[in-house]
Protein backbone atom coordinates (compact mmCIF):
# COMPACT_ATOMS: atom_id res chain seq x y z
CA UNK A 1 0.00 0.00 0.00
CA UNK A 2 1.03 3.51 -0.80
CA UNK A 3 1.06 6.10 1.88
CA UNK A 4 -1.55 8.80 1.46
CA UNK A 5 1.35 11.60 1.45
CA UNK A 6 2.08 9.79 -1.56
CA UNK A 7 -0.87 10.60 -3.57
CA UNK A 8 -2.25 14.47 -4.55
CA UNK A 9 -4.76 16.01 -1.84
CA UNK A 10 -8.50 15.61 -4.42
CA UNK A 11 -10.47 16.45 -1.08
CA UNK A 12 -8.95 20.21 -1.95
CA UNK A 13 -11.06 20.36 -5.23
CA UNK A 14 -13.59 17.44 -4.45
CA UNK A 15 -14.62 16.26 -0.94
CA UNK A 16 -18.08 15.79 -1.34
CA UNK A 17 -18.72 13.30 -4.48
CA UNK A 18 -21.92 11.52 -5.45
CA UNK A 19 -19.66 8.97 -7.88
CA UNK A 20 -15.95 8.00 -7.21
CA UNK A 21 -14.19 5.47 -9.48
CA UNK A 22 -10.59 4.51 -8.48
CA UNK A 23 -8.35 2.45 -10.26
CA UNK A 24 -4.21 1.67 -9.81
CA UNK A 25 -2.04 -0.69 -11.82
CA UNK A 26 1.20 -1.98 -10.14
CA UNK A 27 4.65 -2.78 -12.29
CA UNK A 28 7.86 -3.32 -11.11
CA UNK A 29 8.86 -0.19 -14.12
CA UNK A 30 10.77 2.63 -12.93
CA UNK A 31 7.79 5.53 -12.08
CA UNK A 32 9.08 8.05 -14.82
CA UNK A 33 9.04 5.70 -17.49
CA UNK A 34 5.21 4.66 -15.98
CA UNK A 35 4.30 8.66 -15.91
CA UNK A 36 5.24 9.36 -19.30
CA UNK A 37 4.21 6.50 -20.85
CA UNK A 38 0.71 6.97 -19.60
CA UNK A 39 1.12 10.83 -20.50
CA UNK A 40 2.04 9.78 -24.24
CA UNK A 41 -1.06 7.80 -24.68
CA UNK A 42 -3.25 8.37 -27.39
CA UNK A 43 -7.14 8.10 -27.10
CA UNK A 44 -6.75 5.77 -30.71
CA UNK A 45 -4.67 3.36 -28.64
CA UNK A 46 -7.39 3.21 -26.29
CA UNK A 47 -9.74 1.17 -28.17
CA UNK A 48 -13.38 1.49 -27.07
CA UNK A 49 -12.33 3.96 -24.09
CA UNK A 50 -10.85 6.52 -26.68
CA UNK A 51 -14.22 6.28 -28.62
CA UNK A 52 -16.60 6.77 -25.51
CA UNK A 53 -14.42 9.72 -24.30
CA UNK A 54 -14.91 11.41 -27.86
CA UNK A 55 -18.36 11.10 -28.09
CA UNK A 56 -19.00 12.27 -24.70
CA UNK A 57 -16.80 15.15 -25.28
CA UNK A 58 -17.12 16.37 -29.05
CA UNK A 59 -14.21 17.88 -30.73
CA UNK A 60 -11.52 15.46 -29.05
CA UNK A 61 -8.92 14.42 -31.50
CA UNK A 62 -8.78 10.30 -31.82
CA UNK A 63 -4.32 11.16 -31.99
CA UNK A 64 -4.60 13.30 -28.57
CA UNK A 65 -2.57 12.14 -25.81
CA UNK A 66 -3.95 11.97 -22.51
CA UNK A 67 -1.69 14.60 -21.17
CA UNK A 68 -3.30 16.89 -24.13
CA UNK A 69 -6.98 15.92 -23.54
CA UNK A 70 -6.53 16.80 -19.80
CA UNK A 71 -4.52 20.50 -20.43
CA UNK A 72 -6.81 21.33 -23.22
CA UNK A 73 -10.58 22.99 -22.35
CA UNK A 74 -12.95 21.89 -21.50
CA UNK A 75 -10.60 20.83 -18.47
CA UNK A 76 -8.66 23.16 -16.59
CA UNK A 77 -5.57 22.05 -15.02
CA UNK A 78 -5.89 22.15 -11.02
CA UNK A 79 -2.45 20.87 -9.88
CA UNK A 80 0.07 19.17 -11.44
CA UNK A 81 4.00 17.47 -10.00
CA UNK A 82 6.67 15.76 -11.69
CA UNK A 83 4.12 12.70 -11.60
CA UNK A 84 0.59 13.46 -11.41
CA UNK A 85 -1.68 15.96 -13.39
CA UNK A 86 -5.04 17.27 -11.66
CA UNK A 87 -7.95 18.24 -14.06
CA UNK A 88 -11.20 19.05 -13.57
CA UNK A 89 -14.13 19.98 -15.57
CA UNK A 90 -17.99 21.82 -14.97
CA UNK A 91 -21.12 21.69 -16.47
CA UNK A 92 -23.63 19.46 -17.69
CA UNK A 93 -21.63 16.19 -18.59
CA UNK A 94 -25.01 14.01 -19.41
CA UNK A 95 -25.63 16.04 -22.57
CA UNK A 96 -24.33 14.94 -25.93
CA UNK A 97 -23.91 19.16 -27.03
CA UNK A 98 -20.81 20.12 -25.84
CA UNK A 99 -22.39 21.84 -22.46
CA UNK A 100 -19.02 22.62 -20.16
CA UNK A 101 -18.21 25.71 -19.42
CA UNK A 102 -14.56 27.05 -19.96
CA UNK A 103 -13.54 27.67 -16.08
CA UNK A 104 -10.59 30.59 -15.98
CA UNK A 105 -8.77 29.37 -13.07
CA UNK A 106 -8.76 26.88 -10.03
CA UNK A 107 -10.63 28.92 -8.02
CA UNK A 108 -13.72 28.96 -10.25
CA UNK A 109 -13.34 25.66 -9.95
CA UNK A 110 -13.15 25.12 -6.18
CA UNK A 111 -16.46 27.28 -6.13
CA UNK A 112 -18.30 25.99 -8.84
CA UNK A 113 -21.82 25.39 -7.46
CA UNK A 114 -24.25 26.25 -9.96
CA UNK A 115 -27.69 24.27 -9.72
CA UNK A 116 -28.08 21.87 -12.89
CA UNK A 117 -24.86 20.74 -13.61
CA UNK A 118 -21.23 18.83 -11.94
CA UNK A 119 -18.28 19.23 -11.01
CA UNK A 120 -15.80 16.33 -12.44
CA UNK A 121 -12.32 15.88 -10.98
CA UNK A 122 -9.64 13.96 -12.94
CA UNK A 123 -6.73 13.07 -10.98
CA UNK A 124 -3.99 10.41 -12.15
CA UNK A 125 -0.41 9.70 -10.59
CA UNK A 126 2.67 7.48 -10.54
CA UNK A 127 3.89 6.47 -6.72
CA UNK A 128 6.96 4.95 -6.22
CA UNK A 129 7.27 2.04 -4.40
CA UNK A 130 9.33 0.50 -1.71
CA UNK A 131 10.76 -2.36 -4.24
CA UNK A 132 11.88 0.38 -6.71
CA UNK A 133 8.86 -0.39 -8.92
CA UNK A 134 5.80 2.05 -9.24
CA UNK A 135 1.78 2.31 -8.86
CA UNK A 136 -0.20 3.99 -11.69
CA UNK A 137 -3.50 5.58 -10.14
CA UNK A 138 -6.19 7.07 -11.32
CA UNK A 139 -8.87 8.64 -9.77
CA UNK A 140 -12.53 10.45 -10.88
CA UNK A 141 -14.79 12.82 -8.48
CA UNK A 142 -18.31 14.24 -9.31
CA UNK A 143 -20.10 16.34 -7.57
CA UNK A 144 -23.56 17.27 -8.12
CA UNK A 145 -25.47 20.36 -7.33
CA UNK A 146 -29.54 20.88 -7.11
CA UNK A 147 -31.57 18.50 -8.22
CA UNK A 148 -31.66 18.73 -11.96
CA UNK A 149 -27.63 18.07 -11.57
CA UNK A 150 -28.64 14.87 -9.20
CA UNK A 151 -31.12 13.74 -11.82
CA UNK A 152 -28.56 14.23 -14.81
CA UNK A 153 -25.71 12.68 -13.22
CA UNK A 154 -28.06 9.40 -12.06
CA UNK A 155 -28.75 9.27 -15.91
CA UNK A 156 -25.21 9.13 -16.33
CA UNK A 157 -25.02 5.98 -13.51
CA UNK A 158 -25.54 3.04 -16.06
CA UNK A 159 -23.25 4.26 -18.49
CA UNK A 160 -20.49 4.92 -15.67
CA UNK A 161 -21.22 1.78 -14.10
CA UNK A 162 -20.49 -0.10 -17.31
CA UNK A 163 -17.38 1.13 -18.89
CA UNK A 164 -15.34 2.59 -15.55
CA UNK A 165 -13.63 -0.60 -16.25
CA UNK A 166 -12.22 0.41 -19.05
CA UNK A 167 -9.41 2.59 -17.20
CA UNK A 168 -7.99 -0.13 -16.44
CA UNK A 169 -8.19 -2.54 -19.37
CA UNK A 170 -7.72 -0.06 -21.78
CA UNK A 171 -5.97 2.98 -20.40
CA UNK A 172 -3.77 1.50 -17.72
CA UNK A 173 -3.28 -1.41 -19.63
CA UNK A 174 -1.94 0.35 -22.20
CA UNK A 175 0.32 2.74 -20.48
CA UNK A 176 1.64 -0.21 -18.71
CA UNK A 177 2.02 -2.21 -22.28
CA UNK A 178 3.75 1.31 -24.18
CA UNK A 179 6.24 1.41 -20.60
CA UNK A 180 7.75 -2.02 -21.09
CA UNK A 181 8.12 -1.70 -25.22
CA UNK A 182 8.81 1.91 -25.74
CA UNK A 183 12.42 3.03 -25.38
CA UNK A 184 12.52 6.30 -23.92
CA UNK A 185 15.82 8.77 -23.78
Amino acid sequence: MIPDMEAPDLDRWVDDAAVRVVHSAATDLDPARVWRAAMELRLEDTRVLGRLVRWRIPGVCAGASFQELFRAPPFLVLAEGELELVSGLVGRIWTLRRDYPVLRDTDEFRAWRRRGTVRVLFANWVAPTSSGGSVLHSETRVQSFGVQGRIGLSSLRPLIGGFHQLIATDAMAGAMRRAREQPFV
